[in-house]
């Protein structure tokens, strides 16, 4: 299995250096991951590289094509307040 990047990429180049087998290059629309070169990192670092620097989540995708970093992971915001923020509706109207 190798990892992909979603759309929600936003080409700010922080993984493209950090990849040791080089399987991260520039795409037309977004990075994009060689999944023939992509070793998770096995074998070099106990954790993979790209994953640990990408600030975006859902960005990465395992092989399974599950977000390496979920909605709220990063941020630490609920998707329900995303969600709320985005359509412009007060968040205090969620709250218990």
């Amino acid at each position: 299995m190798s990892f992909s990047i979603s759309d929600r990429c936003v080409n700010c180049y922080a993984c493209l250096d950090l990849c040791p087998s080089n399987a991260i290059s520039q795409g037309v629309s977004q990075f994009h991951i060689d999944s023939l070169r992509c070793t998770e990192c096995a074998g070099h670092f106990a954790d993979p590289q790209c994953a640990s620097i990408c600030p975006v989540e859902g960005a990465l995708l395992d092989g399974e094509g599950q977000a390496l970093h979920p909605p709220g992971s990063l941020t630490g915001i609920p998707p329900t307040l995303r969600v709320v923020a985005m359509e412009g509706q007060p968040a205090a109207s969620l709250l218990p």
